[in-house]
């Protein structure tokens, strides 16, 4: 070896520099990956820059803990600097990132739901890159209160310990936090090859979920954990399926926005909480960019107004300025409107792993179940030794005299404890206790009270024991200590949540023109606009085979129109979303086009004008409800709105009610009833199930609702109805000849 090793080894001359020898050794690079990049690797994952199952990554546990060494739990707050330097006693990388790591933990800085560190003095702001914090020598910091639940029982060998980087002292390999810190605190690492970032929630709806799950695996999270939860607050732009991913795999992202408000006497839109993922001067930047770019035209001015009351930017709109449009528009081109990713890697046992919010929970438990385990465990060891104890006095209780006997009696010190435990009966550790008792306590009263405690004990160390056999006991304690964290330091949210249906995003289109046009609907959801130019020019209109015409109308290019699903829901569009198309294309897949859910297919398509009038719905189970079109008419643009008609019966007949109609309505066993649009009162509630229009006998149903005029029927009078409901009539022969296309079948 050692000779391969002298051929592989190259010597060379510099001939710039005389006298200058060295040697170059070639090695394989998979040898050098192996030997030299891998520890340090492995070193960065697992020592560095992942968290663990205790929500903390060394750095925090090592200023944490020291500060409890410190007594700044109970005690009064000191100089930054001593906590520094008493943390390199554990933390070798110097006081610079000690300090950053305080920093981070503050309640000064923010960036933190729950902050550990109790600061005073200038810390910075999460939300800022300007606002540096103020040297160490100047700031003041104290643990806060809720830490006295990171540290719970850390005393009563609740965790293990290990030797610090140089071997003087121990410190904890996790601390025995009360609660599933992992969720509550955010946390960003990179490290070789591997990242981590996970968002914060809410305290107490952590501590809730997880007393919810610890009693019900099968928990729905969402219903009491919906979303997580930032310092810096604003709105989360919240997508069921989006965030349910998240809470399975642990990977995903979702957006956040700024929250504002629009201040009518000054003109202006006072932003005062943004994206936790981006800062103020981000924002500022973005926007002048975009001012001086000329994309962004309808601002005056936008400055930084923050002051010791919170964060504030102040933008300065022009004359006319729709400051709903513009905020539209600014979430789109700016920071104010950002995404945060999500990568739930934490290291469990040493070894990295990517769970969903469930199996967080699940690790978390049974962490923390072995922590509590472990402290019943030494409490049970603590009492067993003094009830030992205890009955080693109880001995020598039968005859005091004896005992001062024996040891008055015995010439070696050394022989005291012998002849103590040959005289009772007792062994070296009672004998021990015994022999140390002070001689003013050699009395009866004292030995009485002392081995009173012998029952106490005795049941205590039976409850103990019987708690440790015992897993629903020991969840019951966990249990107990989450209700009172949530009750002591729950707070509300301050991230509030806005959902993504009902958000219109920003087109980057100037203007709209605006031009007649033809909207055609097939039954199978095709679309297709057509102009009146081309109308007049074009054919017979395509369709696919088996597809035929649902319904036509005139309108115009910059119209809104209103598609109802057999999903109970509405989506908003305009037909200049559409492109101008031809009666020989098949047109647009509206479920594709809109995104719409799995399986779900149009209904109808209709023009909500100003939203005055009204719309008619006739449902199978022989109901009719008559809407306000007003109930679909939306302050905030969204695009999609669910709940749009009640889910209790299929809907078989849509009309929009620009006048009075008669409606046929044909029951499954032939029956038809005619009534009057004007005999139902219009409800202002989407979700309204109507009124009885046609009693139907049982099993019977309505299998068609259409409009008088469309159907073949010569004689209405015979299935006209005055009062509602009515049974109708049966269909004659003469009353069924070839009809119309119906609006929906």
């Amino acid at each position: 070896m050692a000779r391969k090793k002298q051929e592989e080894t190259k010597k060379f001359n510099n001939p710039n520099v005389v006298g200058l020898r060295a040697e170059v050794l070639e090695q394989p690079i998979t040898e050098t990956l192996e030997t030299n990049y891998m520890p340090y690797a492995m070193s960065v994952i697992v020592s560095r820059a992942i968290p663990e199952i205790d929500g903390f990554k060394p750095s925090h546990r090592k200023l944490l803990y020291t500060m409890l060494k410190m007594g700044l739990l109970t005690g009064g707050r000191t100089k930054s600097a001593n906590i520094v330097g008493q943390t390199m006693k554990l933390n070798p990388h110097g006081d610079a990132a000690i300090y950053d790591t305080m920093v981070r933990l503050s309640a000064g800085y923010q960036a933190l739901l729950t902050p550990f560190v109790d600061s005073k003095g200038n810390f910075g702001k999460v939300y800022s890159r300007d606002m540096a914090c103020a040297a160490p020598r100047y700031t003041e910091a104290k643990l806060s209160a809720i830490c006295a639940e990171l540290f719970r029982d850390i005393d009563k060998d609740t965790v293990d310990f290990a030797d610090n980087y140089d071997g003087s002292m121990k410190e904890p390999t996790l601390l025995p936090t009360a609660f599933p810190n992992v969720l509550v605190s955010s946390n960003l690492g990179i490290a070789v090859g591997m990242a981590s970032q996970i968002c914060g929630f809410n305290l107490a709806e952590v501590c809730d979920t997880t007393v919810a799950w610890l009693k019900d695996p099968e928990h729905d999270l969402f219903s009491t954990m919906p979303a997580p939860d930032f310092p810096t607050g604003g709105e989360i732009v919240y997508d069921r399926a989006q965030m349910e991913s998240i809470y399975r795999t642990g990977r995903g992202s979702f957006k956040v926005r700024a929250r504002w408000r629009f201040v009518e006497k000054e003109n202006i839109i006072e932003i005062y909480e943004i994206p936790y993922t981006t800062t103020s001067e981000a924002i500022i930047d973005k926007v002048r960019e975009l001012i001086a770019a000329g994309k962004i035209r309808e601002i005056n001015d936008m400055r930084d107004e923050t002051d010791l009351s919170g964060l504030r930017l102040a933008i300065d709109l022009k004359r006319g300025v729709d400051p709903e449009k513009l905020m539209q528009k600014l979430f789109k081109l700016t920071p104010l409107m950002d995404s945060f990713p999500c990568n739930f890697n934490i290291l469990v046992a040493g070894n990295p792993r990517v769970m969903g919010v469930g199996e967080i929970l699940e690790e978390w438990t049974a962490w923390r179940l072995d922590c509590v385990r472990r402290r019943v465990w030494f409490e049970l060891s603590k009492k067993k030794e003094k009830l030992h104890l205890l009955k080693g006095l109880a001995a020598i209780l039968l005859d005091i005299d004896r005992a001062i006997e024996i040891i008055r009696g015995t010439e070696l010190e050394a022989d005291v404890v012998p002849n103590l435990m040959l005289g009772f009966g007792i062994d070296q550790v009672q004998a021990e206790f015994v022999a140390e008792i002070r001689l003013r306590n050699i009395n009866r009263e004292y030995i009485l009270k002392r081995t009173a405690e012998t029952e106490e004990l005795e049941r205590d160390i039976a409850e103990l024991e019987a708690t440790l056999n015992n897993r629903r006991k020991l969840k019951a304690i966990i249990i107990d200590e989450l209700r009172q964290i949530s009750k002591k330091y729950g707070e509300p949210r301050k991230t509030g949540i806005v959902y993504a249906g009902e958000i219109e995003e920003y087109s980057e289109e100037e203007s709209v023109e605006d031009y007649p046009v033809t909207v055609f609907l097939s039954r199978e959801g095709y679309f297709k606009k057509i102009t009146a130019q081309s109308l007049r020019m074009s054919g017979e209109q395509k369709y696919k085979e088996g597809d035929e015409l649902r319904v036509s109308f005139e309108t115009t290019n910059r119209a809104e129109l209103l598609i109802l699903t057999d999903r109970q829901q509405m989506y908003k569009v305009r037909a200049s979303d559409f492109e101008d198309g031809k009666a020989s294309q098949l047109g647009v897949y509206l479920p594709t086009k809109l995104q719409m859910d799995e399986g779900e297919s149009v209904i109808a398509m209709l023009l909500p004008g100003d939203y005055t009038r009204h719309l008619l719905l006739v449902f199978q189970n022989g109901k009719a409800a008559r809407i306000e079109l007003s109930a679909y008419e939306t302050k905030t643009n969204r695009r999609k709105l669910v709940g749009a008609y009640s889910d209790k019966s299929p809907v078989v007949g849509v009309f929009p009610l620009t006048e009075e109609l008669d409606i046929a309505l044909t029951s499954s066993d032939g029956r038809v009833l005619i009534f009057n649009s004007a005999q139902l009162q219009p409800k202002t509630s989407r979700t309204t199930q109507g009124v009885n229009v046609m009693t139907l006998k049982a099993k019977r149903s309505v299998v068609k609702a259409e409009r008088l005029s469309d159907t073949g029927i010569t004689n209405p009078a015979r299935y006209r109805v005055k009062n509602l409901p009515g049974a109708g009539a049966i269909l004659k022969p003469d009353d069924t000849t070839e009809k119309q296309l119906s609006l929906l079948e």
